[in-house]
């Protein structure tokens, strides 16, 4: 029982390993499509201790065994206890998980070994997973060849931003967060999103602006000014605390959305210099975007990052539709016809990074995959993916019964075939191009 996994990463073994030593490590190799999440990562491979939520909020706790820390060759970790909350895991019996690394020529064999009585074929999707993460993230910090940087980040404990933050921080960069609560050590600073202190980004390198109330919810007026409310102002005073600051950042990059364009496009080609279009959203991202116009007045290289519809087993729509798919019930939206620009979030994360380092970048960007989608095609992928049929329609009352007609309309059935003109432009490459594949990794039937 257990299993048994390698591939061969083209890095060499001493990044390979420093890689997995860095805070952010394990939230980049737990699985989406597993029920766990990261609630604290290890201070050490040679004999820390890391925990994972499983649901009941019951806790997995691995245990890194001092006697088998072998730097840069080996790791290992053990089930362990540590309370009640962990107590239920042990029903599985051992659990010995072996990391091991090996110089491969210029590259470097990663093999990992699990002894449990768990079989291979429900631990392969996982290790799939995490190789092909690990492979791909070392392969995106080499192409960006960037000095340490400090960077500060607000919503960073959001879906985009827990990821974005774990994909910076294996890469050897400092990340501040910025908190509206209490700063709980060195690496957070309290944000006061109405009145920022002067300093807050003092000794900052770059900022990444990804705070603002979700859009979820039915469009009432209170839902509305949340909305509103959350972004335009607090992005204003971040940006002129960024123009004002002394030693601080020279690039300021904020969130956006494609909710620019207005949400019945047609099959018009939608591109960074496509006009502004109708609607709530699009007022507000209008209004978004120039509210880092401070930052821009001052010098510093500004990026929008106009965000289509991320992919993330995590969070957003997947997740909502997963359950339903996986018994049966899925199917198209409305009439179907409409498109769909989505984005995996492993791809969006790589469009941030390509925000700092490459320095032709500036205005808006559309973060979107280079192959938007009709809504049938997107439901027919996911469908095949997860192996239902996708045979009932989803009358459009539906939708109008969770958002109302407003967010029904510029959300659930929005029209948008928008394209990443600017990316194509530098030559950018996605990691997951088609939709396809995007879903398959995300849901583990890579």
């Amino acid at each position: 029982m257990g299993i048994e996994f390698e591939s061969i990463v083209d890095h060499p073994i001493d990044e390979v390993f420093a890689w997995h030593t860095r805070p952010g490590a394990m939230r980049r190799l737990v699985p989406p499509f597993q029920p766990m999440t990261v609630i604290a990562e290890t201070d050490s491979l040679a004999d820390g201790q890391a925990v994972l939520g499983l649901p009941g909020g019951l806790r997995w706790v691995a245990q890194h065994e001092p006697a088998e820390f072998d730097p840069p060759h080996r790791f290992v970790d053990t089930l362990a206890s540590d309370g009640p909350a962990s107590w239920p895991a042990r029903v599985i019996g051992t659990w010995r998980h072996t990391h091991e690394y090996a110089e491969a020529g210029a590259g470097t064999r990663v093999y990992d070994r699990v002894d449990a009585i768990v079989p291979a074929a429900a631990l392969r999707p996982m290790f799939v997973y995490r190789h092909t993460q690990l492979a791909e993230d070392l392969a995106a910090h080499r192409a960006a060849g960037m000095a340490p940087m400090v960077i500060a980040v607000t919503g960073a404990s959001g879906l985009v931003g827990d990821a974005l933050t774990a994909f910076l921080s294996t890469g050897g960069h400092r990340i501040i967060r910025l908190v509206r609560g209490t700063a709980t050590g060195p690496d957070e600073r309290q944000w006061d999103p109405d009145n920022p202190a002067p300093d807050l980004l003092t000794g900052v390198d770059a900022v990444i602006h990804l705070a603002g109330a979700s859009i979820a919810g039915r469009f009432t007026d209170a839902h509305r000014a949340a909305i509103r409310d959350s972004r335009i102002g607090p992005t204003r005073a971040l940006a002129e605390v960024a123009a004002r600051a002394v030693d601080g950042p020279s690039i300021f990059v904020s969130a956006s959305a494609i909710g620019y364009y207005g949400y019945a496009c047609g099959d018009s080609l939608l591109t960074e210099d496509a006009a502004r279009g109708d609607g709530f959203l699009a007022d507000v991202v209008a209004d978004w975007e120039a509210a880092t116009e401070p930052a821009a007045s001052a010098g510093l290289r500004v990026v929008t990052v106009r965000t289509g519809v991320v992919q993330s087993a995590r969070g957003g729509t997947l997740r909502l539709l997963r359950p339903l798919f996986g018994t049966g019930l899925g199917g198209r939206l409305g009439s179907g016809t409409q498109w769909l620009s989505w984005i995996g979030i492993d791809d969006l994360l790589d469009v941030y990074h390509r925000a700092l380092y490459d320095d032709r970048l500036r205005g808006p960007v559309n973060a979107v995959a280079p192959e938007p989608v009709r809504n049938t095609d997107y439901t027919a992928a996911l469908g095949t993916v997860m192996h239902r049929p996708t045979l009932l329609p989803v009358p459009s009352f539906g939708p109008k019964l969770l958002l109302g007609a407003q967010g029904a309309q510029e959300l659930a059935e929005a029209d948008q075939r928008v394209v990443p003109a600017k990316l194509a432009g530098l030559g950018h490459t996605f990691r997951r191009p088609v939709i396809d594949a995007a879903l398959a990794h995300e849901l583990g039937h890579g």
